[in-house]
């Protein structure tokens, strides 16, 4: 049975599921934020465990492959270093898992935050698509409506 599992979540197989997996939460983010089940499911750590299972599973995966995890570390040394690193499909899928939570992580605070400022959910729809699509985008939109929202400019908060 191990050896069924191992067979199907190949790359390809997992960076659909995450595609795909990923979505309903941004929906229910973007359409229904102030929800019992996004508080429960969305704005909890509860898609973060299952990024990180998909996570450890890749990285267990490809430790056994035999990828050169220190060689990850290259990308520090210059822009062709990381052209070369996004070469491999393992370093793309880690990345791209990666990518997938911390935007994730980005549209459950905005949606927590608003809240507790009380800004529309159909104006929050805006910086929460653009944070799916383009994270830090998304976030900057996010906080200079929230600065009219909170009358403040807080940097710390």
């Amino acid at each position: 049975m191990i050896d069924q599992i191992y067979t199907y979540f190949t790359i390809e197989m997992i960076f659909l599921w995450l595609n795909l997996g990923v979505l309903p939460f941004w929906l229910i983010l973007v359409f229904f934020p102030q929800s019992q089940i996004c508080r429960v499911f969305i704005t909890s750590i509860f898609p973060f465990i299952i990024l990180s299972f998909s996570y450890g599973y890749l990285t267990y995966v490809l430790f056994n492959e035999g990828y050169d995890f220190i060689g990850n570390f290259e990308l520090y040394l210059g822009l062709d270093a990381v052209s070369n690193l996004f070469t491999y499909k393992a370093f793309i899928i880690l990345f791209w898992t990666h990518f997938l939570a911390m935007n994730l992580f980005c549209g459950g605070w905005i949606v927590k935050d608003s809240q507790k400022f009380g800004i529309n959910k159909i104006l929050m729809s805006f910086p929460l698509l653009i944070t799916y699509f383009i994270g830090p985008i998304g976030l900057t939109l996010y906080w200079i409506i929230r600065i009219f929202y909170a009358k403040k400019i807080n940097l710390y908060d």
